[in-house]
């Protein structure tokens, strides 16, 4: 996630609680999604749309949290 951001994430997982646990759902979600639709794991299409759209939405918060980390800091 966010890759080109890696040494901020880095700072911020150290920094910010609320930050680190985002980081890690959505990484959870991200494998989640992987194994069901790479076959290893079933879920209905409803739920699989679900976890995409909460995948997203802590993507999208933890973007926002890196761009704030940014100007407070002046990256």
């Amino acid at each position: 996630m966010l890759h080109e951001y890696r040494e901020i994430i880095s700072k911020i997982k150290v920094e910010n609680a609320h930050f680190a646990k985002i980081f890690e759902k959505h990484n959870e979600l991200d494998q989640k999604i992987a194994d069901v639709e790479e076959g290893r794991e079933h879920l209905s299409d409803v739920d699989l749309d679900t976890m995409k759209k909460e995948k997203l939405r802590l993507k999208d918060e933890a973007y926002a949290m890196i761009i704030a980390y940014k100007k407070e800091n002046n990256l």
